[in-house]
């Protein structure tokens, strides 16, 4: 048993003054308890490289109430940067207003665990905020404070029904601080097999 200087201490008062030493419960150096390490999820968007066939779903303007959507369809192609701690991912679409083109980077942070999703639209040409979170069981959340239509809101992407040749996609927003989601962009992909 490993004892601390203010145990020391007690015990030799004690031989002392012939009493008892009595020690205080955090006297005695306890052996340290090793921490759970933290999950490194450096892998966990490997799913996502590939080439995949994709329809989405855009709802217009989701906090309205409106369900009023329109449907693209076209391919996701994604590669991994940086042996993997980055991914680069291009959207082809085809939908009502003609081809629509998105890019979608990727980062993996070392030190938070976390992910990062940055979003740019080739019409608009400016990069988005980052999303950032992480994957638990199976389901990676990511957030980000934004703004909509000139409204603060929270946007949350989930990754979600991971399969080897399959994935869902859903992106929602938030103008109550989190307490209800309303989707906006909704994808389901399946893996293009050569």
């Amino acid at each position: 048993m490993k004892f601390s200087k203010h145990a020391a201490v007690c015990i030799l008062a004690g031989a002392i003054s012939g009493t008892s030493p009595t020690l205080p419960a955090a006297a005695v150096d306890e052996p340290a308890q090793p921490s759970k390490p933290m999950r490194d999820g450096q892998h966990d968007f490997d799913f996502n490289i590939g080439v995949w066939k994709t329809h989405i779903k855009r709802v217009l303007d989701p906090l309205s109430g409106s369900t009023k959507s329109i449907e693209l369809n076209g391919t996701v192609t994604v590669r991994k940067v940086w042996d993997g701690r980055a991914q680069l991912e291009e959207i082809e679409t085809e939908g009502p207003n003609g081809h629509w083109e998105g890019l979608t980077l990727f980062l993996y942070n070392p030190q938070a665990r976390q992910w990062s999703q940055s979003f740019v639209n080739s019409k608009v040409g400016v990069l988005s905020p980052p999303l950032i979170g992480a994957f638990k069981d199976g389901r990676g959340q990511l957030f980000a404070a934004d703004t909509f239509n000139d409204r603060s809101i929270l946007v949350r992407a989930v990754w979600s029904d991971i399969a080897p040749n399959s994935h869902h996609f859903e992106e929602s927003y938030s103008d109550d601080g989190g307490k209800t989601w309303v989707p906006a962009f909704i994808a389901n992909l399946t893996r293009e097999i050569p």
